[in-house]
């Protein structure tokens, strides 16, 4: 990109995360998007604030082996879409490692999907706010089953039966959470005849 002398035409930096009492809104963060705001950068809007995204090796390698095992079951009539957006409206629009939807890539020309019968997350240093914050986003959206890759603590935390969440007025989550050690093993929802190992899924 060429560079000019001119502070009136330079882009505005943006920083690792904006998080002032300013929220942005879906349809304002589309218009930065399209402004350059975020050049290359991988970025997602959650609560009003944009979060840049950093994968380090394990993250790569967990989500290669992720999408490998997600595209092998879901191989028919099913699109499988990596590090692409949910629309969730609002002031949210995560962009979760992977998203299991019916249909086809086509189907989403002109429109991201707003649920998904799966969702995966792979989390290490976003592990809190994939527990609380994504899963809230994620129940109330109605994704039926919502798995958190832990490379932490290396399982694979499922996320079933989502909610209005009772003890807290306004929040979501899910009533049934199984926590799929190393060793253990899981099926989707949505395929119960594919055994996954999470070991097959950890670095």
């Amino acid at each position: 990109m060429a560079t000019t002398n001119d502070p009136g035409t330079r882009r505005p930096r943006l920083a690792r995360r904006i998080d002032g009492p300013f929220r942005f809104s879906v349809e304002q963060f589309d218009r930065l998007d399209e402004l350059g705001f975020f050049e290359d950068r991988k970025v997602e809007l959650i609560g009003g604030m944009i979060h840049e995204m950093t994968q380090n090796t394990g993250h790569v390698t967990s989500a290669e082996l992720t999408g490998l095992i997600l595209r092998a079951i879901f191989a028919r009539g099913w699109s499988v879409r990596e590090a692409k957006p949910l629309d969730l409206g609002g002031l949210s629009r995560p962009v979760p490692d992977f998203v299991v939807v019916a249909g086809s890539a086509r189907d989403f020309l002109t429109a991201h999907p707003t649920t998904a019968a799966l969702v995966v997350e792979i989390s290490d240093s976003t592990l809190k706010r994939d527990r609380t914050t994504k899963a809230h986003l994620y129940a109330r959206a109605g994704v039926p089953e919502y798995w958190t890759v832990n490379l932490v603590d290396r399982q694979v935390e499922v996320h079933r039966q989502p909610g209005a969440d009772p003890a807290h007025r306004g929040r979501f989550g899910y009533g049934e959470v199984t926590t799929v050690a190393e060793s253990g093993r899981m099926s989707p929802l949505a395929a119960p005849e594919s055994e996954i190992a999470a070991a097959d899924l950890l670095p």
